[in-house]
């Protein structure tokens, strides 16, 4: 009785000791947080586990040094061990995390041209979860060989590793393939936080990447979930792989008696008084011309995604509003020719090939560079004839 009395009042002491000390550091971390921020995430992230982590080193330390021989003492310092290696695994991770905030915290998404910082982004999520699972793992491994019995039968299952670790692979050959890609889209930069991609035709933002699933923000809110072997073995597309801004289309059906240039002139005024286009393609194309109709398509570009739809809508509405109240008389038609029609006069005007707004592969230094892109090595950026 008089031994578990001197070790329960040892315990106390030692235990009131450490919190006092660590609750004098944690007040002191506190001030110094005012005027750095890493010293203030450190004092707020760390403060429990750092508690828990000294409170129990220390009551297991004093029982085994200071206490004398009680019933139950063995089996005490044994759950103190187990709470010891949680609580420091706890501490570790905190750890960690403080570091990966300060990493993502130097390196906000939330400013322009931020592909870099994305990138960076990315791979520090990852870790963090790749982090997380391993500290899981390792402490529970560390807390299974604390006890006798699983250590001598560690030369038995040691024996039998190679079986068993077909059948687990085996067993987990999806979830593992989904693992492995999760961590080659971290590190390939095939996708990122924040990009804005097509997928299963589905237009979104790339909102969350874990070592087993993606989660795409859909435009209206809805959220699709995918594999992360999707994204390393079907086709997608990633409108900000290397930059954000993008070029888009706006189609019109117009009858074949429709003058082209005032229709590309009213684009490019619609274009220069918007501000949602760059300044760097304003293009209006004649793309089609079958069927009884003249297919016309606007070429436009814009800073991001975004804004190159709201751009598309507002060229769509405009074109549309123009022929409305300038070309009436030119609007889609169903025609039956019966017998001869007269010869019509040459419209010399009506094809406005020499113009840039016009070209989408030369003209200009934008249009000469893109042609010059798609062209191939050792051939002419374009042919034409």
């Amino acid at each position: 009785m008089s031994s578990t009395l001197t070790a329960v009042l040892a315990v106390a002491v030692a235990v009131a000791v450490a919190v006092v000390l660590v609750e004098a550091s944690h007040k002191v971390m506190i001030r110094v947080g005012r005027r750095s921020a890493l010293a203030a995430d450190l004092g707020k992230t760390m403060h429990r586990p750092f508690l828990a982590t000294v409170t129990l080193i220390t009551a297991q330390q004093t029982i085994r040094v200071y206490a004398g021989e009680f019933p139950g003492r063995a089996g005490a310092l044994h759950a103190l061990v187990l709470l010891c290696i949680g609580a420091f695994a706890w501490l570790v991770g905190a750890l960690l995390l403080v570091l990966e905030d300060m990493a993502l915290a130097r390196w906000r998404t939330d400013v322009p041209d931020n592909l870099r910082r994305r990138r960076i982004k990315t791979q520090v999520v990852m870790l963090r979860r790749v982090t997380v699972a391993s500290i899981v793992v390792l402490t529970a491994g560390v807390m299974l060989m604390t006890f006798p019995g699983i250590r001598a039968l560690g030369a038995s299952v040691l024996a039998s590793a190679g079986l068993v670790s077909v059948i687990a692979a085996l067993a987990a050959q999806s979830t593992l393939g989904n693992v492995f890609a999760g961590l080659q889209l971290a590190f390939s930069d095939a996708i990122r936080v924040d990009d804005v991609v097509v997928v299963e035709q589905e237009w979104g933002r790339i909102e969350e990447i874990t070592l087993t699933y993606v989660a795409v923000q859909i435009w209206d809110d809805r959220r699709l979930i995918m594999p992360t072997s999707y994204f390393t073995t079907k086709p997608f597309q990633n409108w900000t792989k290397s930059t954000s801004a993008v070029l888009g289309t706006a189609e019109v059906d117009v009858d074949w008696s429709t003058p082209i240039e005032p229709l590309r002139a009213e684009l490019r005024r619609v274009c220069e008084a918007s501000d949602l286009w760059d300044q760097r393609v304003c293009v209006l194309q004649v793309t089609d011309a079958v069927g009884g109709m003249v297919r016309l398509r606007a070429l436009v570009s814009a800073a991001d995604a975004p804004a190159l739809w709201d751009l598309r809508c507002l060229v769509r509405e405009a074109l549309v509003g123009f022929m409305w109240e300038h070309q009436r008389g030119t609007l889609p038609r169903t025609r039956a020719e019966m017998g001869h029609a007269p010869s019509a006069p040459a419209r010399r005007t009506i094809f406005g090939g020499d113009s840039e707004d016009a070209r989408v592969f030369s003209g200009g230094d934008d249009g000469e560079a893109r042609g010059q892109a798609f062209g191939g090595p050792g051939e002419p950026a374009l042919t034409t004839r």
